[in-house]
């Protein structure tokens, strides 16, 4: 697909805007966050180099797949030995464009042939300048790629004239001269010289001689003027159109990154509370069985009260379920114990009932016990915690679902 052939800057937004919004199978494989960025280094091209144009053709891939994509397709001037030339050059923005590095390729005619060993340039025509090698992505742009080229080709023409062939007709007279004929007459061959595509001018008049100037008409050009008039005003206003366009579509592709930042947001704490809700169901689950537990065992045990406090065992009323439950509470009782027997020393001592040296020898033997008895209940509680997390682990599976 190439624009208009007398597409000026209008017509080439008019092309870019077109292909890079095309939608499905026809969709260029650009990501959607670089489609302007895009748009705007072939633009920026375009304006600074109007040899090089926009257009899209097929692509092929070394492992045989094609694609369709955009391409600048045109000459780069350079100077070499004072002398410009247009040098043919095919500049392919892959599908990673512009976090990776375009792919350059020089395109020779039929009369031009590449310079064999040139540093930058293989035998191919594929270009590997070190404005490419070091591309870093969102500095390097396409512009400054073809200052690159023009400056590296400059240096080292990667594309020569063949020697034209004898000509077997003495009358024939080529409107074009080969420069790569051109060499010095010292004896020696001359340095080939790049070749020169010289733009093609339509004469001037008809037969050399100059047209005569015939008058015209008051009403002709009345009317001219009013049409050019018209010209300009719709151009104009197309002008003005394309540029609140560009801004509507700016804004657009700004909206569009904020609402897929949004949508980032809503996905992640939308993971965030299914994961809440997963582990306050395993929680639940957890909860029902211990309450179930413990329905049951007041079931059991509120028949006993019926008869009377005097029925009821004191040591017996809470049953351990396990050993660790069992020493556990064994512990609790005992240091429970030696505190109300430490309180009641203190008051003893306080009546006068006791000697203070007895209270002291009672308090130390009474506190060693204690201490003791309070490092065992520490350690029977982490058994017991690390029993109780190995417990929900194993039940988590069969509560999940």
């Amino acid at each position: 697909m190439v624009p208009p052939p007398s597409s000026n800057h209008l017509a080439i937004q008019q092309f870019l805007s077109s292909v890079l919004s095309q939608r499905g199978t026809s969709a260029l494989p650009y990501s959607e966050d670089t489609k302007w960025l895009i748009r705007q280094h072939l633009l920026s091209l375009t304006t600074t180099s109007p040899s090089l144009e926009p257009k899209t053709a097929t692509f092929t891939h070394n492992d045989g797949r094609t694609v369709n994509l955009l391409q600048a397709d045109g000459t780069v001037p350079i100077t070499f030995i004072s002398v410009t030339y247009n040098i043919p050059v095919i500049i392919w923005l892959i599908e990673s464009y512009p976090r990776h590095p375009p792919c350059v390729y020089v395109n020779p005619t039929r009369d031009m042939i590449i310079k064999r060993s040139h540093p930058f340039v293989n035998p191919s025509g594929l270009v590997s300048i070190p404005y490419l090698q070091n591309w870093i992505y969102p500095s390097s742009n396409l512009v400054d790629l073809a200052r690159e080229l023009s400056s590296v080709f400059g240096r080292d023409p990667p594309l020569f004239s063949q020697r034209p062939k004898p000509n077997p007709n003495p009358n024939y007279h080529p409107n074009q001269s080969s420069l790569g004929s051109v060499g010095n007459t010292g004896g020696g061959g001359g340095y080939p010289r790049p070749i020169v595509r010289s733009p093609q001018y339509p004469p001037y008049g008809s037969g050399g001689a100059v047209g005569k100037v015939e008058a015209e008409d008051a009403a002709e050009v009345y009317k001219r003027n009013v049409i050019n008039k018209l010209v300009e005003n719709v151009h104009g206003d197309m002008l003005q159109l394309s540029k609140t366009r560009e801004a509507e579509m700016e804004s657009w592709f700004s909206a569009q990154s904020v609402l897929r930042g949004r949508e980032e947001e809503f996905n992640k704490g939308l993971k965030e509370m299914r994961d809440k809700m997963e582990g306050l169901e395993l929680h639940l689950q957890v909860v029902l069985m211990n309450t179930d537990v413990l329905e049951a065992w007041v079931r059991e045990n509120k028949g006993k009260l019926k008869g009377g406090s005097e029925d009821i065992d004191v040591d017996n009323a809470f049953e351990c379920v396990d050993v660790l439950s069992k020493q556990m509470l064994e512990c609790t009782a005992v240091d429970m114990a030696i505190e109300d027997a430490v309180y009641s020393l203190e008051k003893a001592v306080q009546e006068g009932a006791m000697p203070f040296d007895q209270y002291l020898r009672n308090v130390r033997l009474l506190s060693r016990d204690q201490f003791f008895n309070r490092a065992t209940a520490a350690k029977v509680r982490a058994a017991q915690m690390q029993a109780q997390v190995a417990g929900m682990a194993a039940r988590a599976p069969r509560y999940g679902t």
